[in-house]
């Protein structure tokens, strides 16, 4: 195996016991320079997706397209691409894949020519019927290029016997089931989506340092306002389309009374900026609450409470405030280690968490340690961590999860592994204790989880969030699944 050969997932290696973000989008309509600014968000959303980047622009007489495997740094580092893009109207996008291999042909914005002129659109979530959709658009002539769902969009369009842009993609998202936040764009309009259930987020805002009073921004969060230095308007609401032209902003609801917010829960435990504001909710505080609720439901006697960086930072704090105990960086975590340049064998894979965190022996040496990180996934990751503490000097190691135990996999844009490789879904707390080498384990609740969230508990007949990796609860149709299920048997 050659370095050249390596997947993106391969060279990811060290961090294959995490989940990975979906993807980021952002739209730009303005009077200039759509380019630059769609940088400046899809910088700001790189947690987003590290494996590709890429934007569309019209500058009133014709479209111009870059795309590139890689971080937005890496695709954008060179002026003249930019230059390459002019334009007041622009979509850009950051990709991690959970459908489709990574190659320059999955690569997102997507773009088609039309009847009624050229159509790019970029897609944060992952749809649950989309290879069923796949096989009747095959057998209808259409040409798939790529190996994403998202492509489906472009072909349901393309089919489409309405006449005008609007329409025809309101009759493409009548027919997918799944998550997605979508921000597409004709050479008239910019046009964000919702699904019905508003999985995934959206936000609009606007550009007030810009002449043009018409200068609007839709983005995935609010953190990308902030790298362009627009104002937040407001969430897109689930099952929404906003269309954005010369005369300004309106908004479509399609899908008439069948729409209620199950948003992704765990954008607030892990996946969103901690710098984000999102459904109304910071959510930075809302960790540190999280972690709160962990110290109310499983506090355990220690000397330090010490994050697994940097996602398990706020959480910790919000955790040593709860507690009284004094919160240390007891971890310190790499920034620079990217994608190794080094072959993953057996051996490297085991040195892989040391290449990404470092023990700070003063702080541990001879403390009762609490541990706290945002999930466990295969568990591979918080044993190796475990062991690094107590090395360095640790006479107890507590961990504490601030999520329910993941027990399930996600269906809606989230790369998460197989049920069966996910530790919870198949041990005991117990079990899991045991196994990761810790001297106790805990998780927050659902009900603290929601509590944390300003609600007062999980309501079982009807939850507020898709919780689905935690509960098994799936709030849209597996289609696709189902079949290969089906299929299997």
């Amino acid at each position: 195996m050659t370095l050249s050969s390596l997947s993106s997932h391969e060279l990811d290696f060290i961090d294959d016991d995490e989940f990975h973000e979906e993807c980021g989008v952002v739209g730009i309509w303005t009077t200039q320079d759509a380019a630059s600014l769609t940088a400046l968000g899809l910088h700001a959303l790189q947690h987003r997706g590290q494996e590709a980047s890429g934007i569309v622009t019209y500058d009133g007489n014709q479209f111009h397209t870059h795309r590139g495997l890689g971080l937005v740094g890496e695709v954008f580092d060179d002026p003249r691409v930019i230059a390459s893009l002019p334009g007041g109207m622009g979509i850009g996008h950051n990709r991690y894949a959970t459908t489709g291999e990574t190659q320059l042909r999955n690569v997102q914005p997507l773009y088609g020519d039309f009847e009624f002129g050229g159509f790019a659109v970029a897609h944060n979530g992952n749809l649950t019927n989309a290879q069923l959709l796949k096989q009747s658009l095959v057998r209808r002539g259409c040409l798939f290029q790529s190996s994403t769902d998202s492509e489906v969009f472009i072909h349901l369009i393309a089919i489409s016997l309405y006449s005008n842009v609007i329409d025809r993609f309101i009759d493409a998202i009548k027919q997918v089931q799944g998550a997605y936040s979508l921000v597409a764009l004709s050479k008239d309009m910019l046009i964000a989506a919702r699904d019905p259930l508003g999985v995934r987020p959206l936000i609009l805002g606007k550009l007030p340092y810009i002449q043009d009073e018409n200068s609007w921004v839709v983005a995935s969060e609010t953190c990308a306002l902030s790298s362009m230095g627009a104002d937040f308007v407001r969430d897109i609401e689930p099952g929404e389309v906003i269309i954005i032209d010369h005369d300004g902003v309106r908004s479509i609801h399609p899908f008439a009374d069948n729409t209620s917010s199950r948003f992704c829960i765990f954008e607030y435990v892990y996946f969103a900026r901690p710098d984000s504001v999102i459904e109304n909710k910071s959510v930075y505080m809302a960790r540190k609450k999280i972690g709160a609720e962990l110290a109310k439901e499983s506090h355990v006697e220690a000397d330090v409470v010490v994050p697994v960086p940097d996602s398990g930072v706020p959480a910790a704090i919000g955790y040593a405030e709860a507690s009284n105990i004094p919160f240390e960086l007891g971890i310190i975590r790499s920034h620079y280690i990217g994608r190794t340049f080094i072959e993953p064998t057996d051996q490297i894979r085991n040195l892989g968490v040391k290449l990404k965190h470092a023990t700070n022996r003063a702080v541990i040496n001879g403390k009762r340690v609490i541990l706290i990180d945002d999930s466990i996934v295969r568990g591979t990751t918080s044993k190796k961590i475990v062991e690094m503490v107590r090395a360095a000097g640790a006479i107890e190691v507590h961990l504490r999860i601030a999520s329910p135990p993941t027990q399930h996999s996600c269906f809606y844009g989230i790369d998460t592994p197989a049920e069966e490789k996910l530790l919870a879904h198949t041990h005991s707390i117990d079990e899991m204790c045991k196994l990761i080498g810790a001297d106790s384990l805990g998780f927050v609740s659902a009900d603290g989880l929601y509590r944390a969230l300003q609600e007062d508990k999980r309501n079982n007949q009807n939850p507020q969030y898709c919780d689905a990796c935690f509960t098994g609860d799936y709030p849209i149709p597996l289609t696709d699944h189902d079949m290969q299920l089906v299929k299997s048997k």
